[in-house]
């Protein structure tokens, strides 16, 4: 691995090379979020939630991918779990959230419990921080539930899961983190990436399957 000057000084200086990685990951993955929603037509839960939730898979290794998408289903599940029990005792907005936050703490609890007691040691000791990563993630999906309905909120946490694991795959390549570190300045062209597709007017892929018999007409 070729460290810019730039970056061998942050070394030295005792910043670990994974920080400058992802931070200079982190453009492109935002990037390729803004290229779901307006060239593919995949809303997900906006851009920050799938791109920092690429972040959170990042830091299940070790122990693999198969863990986080694991805590991502399972937090989804609680998650509507709780809003049918909750539903009947017409709470405000605010407590319903934070009780469907402390039932999805203590679920995720109980999978690292699981976790242990099947040696799988690798879910055991996942750090705290990105499984409150993940359990914020409720929030959105419970807003989602009252604003829009069940159906979509599902339809955008999938939508959410598959953008995440995209990033994750873009994160973790060698090649692109080898050249980011070597030329960091090549990072700056995901603004007029962005410039053009704020600017987008074009159908998107989605939408050309939506009215492909309008389109054949």
């Amino acid at each position: 691995m070729s460290l810019h000057p730039l970056f061998l000084n942050f070394v030295d200086q005792g910043v670990p090379v994974d920080t400058i990685r992802y931070i200079l990951m982190f453009p492109l993955v935002v990037t390729l979020v803004a290229f779901f929603r307006q060239v593919v037509g995949i809303k997900a839960f906006g851009i920050y939630t799938p791109s920092i939730v690429t972040f959170a898979f990042l830091a299940f290794d070790p122990g693999g991918l198969k863990y986080g998408v694991a805590i991502f289903v399972s937090i989804i599940l609680v998650g509507m779990f709780s809003r049918l029990l909750l539903r009947k005792l017409r709470l405000l907005y605010l407590p319903r959230v934070a009780i469907t936050l402390t039932i999805v703490a203590l679920a995720i609890l109980g999978i690292l419990v699981a976790g242990g007691s099947l040696h799988r040691t690798g879910l055991a000791s996942v750090s705290i921080f990105p499984l409150l990563i993940m359990i914020t993630l409720v929030e959105k999906f419970v807003a989602t539930q009252i604003e829009k309905g069940d159906k979509v909120a599902l339809i955008l946490a999938t939508e959410t899961l598959f953008i995440s694991l995209i990033g994750y795959f873009l994160a973790r390549s060698h090649i692109i983190a080898n050249f980011l570190l070597s030329y960091p300045w090549i990072i700056l062209f995901t603004i007029p990436v962005n410039i053009f597709l704020g600017r987008w007017r074009g159908l998107r892929l989605s939408e050309y399957v939506r009215f492909s018999k309008l389109l054949k007409s």
